[in-house]
């Protein structure tokens, strides 16, 4: 990082705790010495999968509560604290579809909004998928879609399917098949 960028702290408080997130109220001093405020959403980071079976892509369909409506994406999960993400993407590809990856491959990494928040996307290609158990948790109403990449790509020129972390996997698909 280059040094004369970054901001100094000068006080911290956290204005609320919850489950999934934090939230920080920061005064900080600019490279240039103003002082000003800087408010963050403290996230302990999320996997995402990109699960790959017979040329579909798996998906889950779901309701977004943030969003106010059902959303298509890859499935994902909030990493549990000190968990290894290629230890949550196993976890959680069995947990929200029922496939269990017999390879893992971090394909991208990357945050999500930088400008307030934290969280970090760890993306993982999953390939030789077996078919287990689908083992959601009880606040997860979640339903198991495969898509074809050409139709995952109409469905994102469409703006049908929004999640960026969905997008930037799919595109990601879409590339490498063309140059692996």
């Amino acid at each position: 990082m280059e040094k004369k960028l970054r901001e100094e702290t000068i006080e911290s408080e956290t204005v609320y705790s919850g489950t999934l997130v934090d939230v920080v109220k920061d005064t900080v001093r600019l490279p240039n010495g103003t002082l000003t405020v800087r408010e963050t959403v403290k996230h302990r980071g999320v996997v995402t999968m990109l699960p790959v079976v017979d040329e579909a892509i798996i998906m889950v369909r779901q309701f977004r509560y943030a969003c106010g409506k059902t959303l298509l994406e890859l499935p994902a999960g909030t990493l549990n604290p000190g968990e290894i993400p290629e230890d949550a993407a196993r976890r959680e590809l069995v947990e929200e579809t029922g496939y269990v990856p017999g390879q893992l491959k971090r394909i991208l990494q990357f945050y999500v909004s930088p400008g307030y928040c934290s969280e970090q996307v760890y993306l993982y290609l999953a390939t030789d998928l077996s078919h287990a158990v689908q083992d959601l948790e009880a606040d997860e109403v979640i339903r198991v879609v495969k898509v074809d990449l050409a139709t995952a790509l109409h469905l994102i020129e469409r703006n049908e399917i929004e999640d960026a972390k969905s997008i930037a996997g799919i595109l990601y698909l879409s590339k490498y098949l063309r140059d692996p």
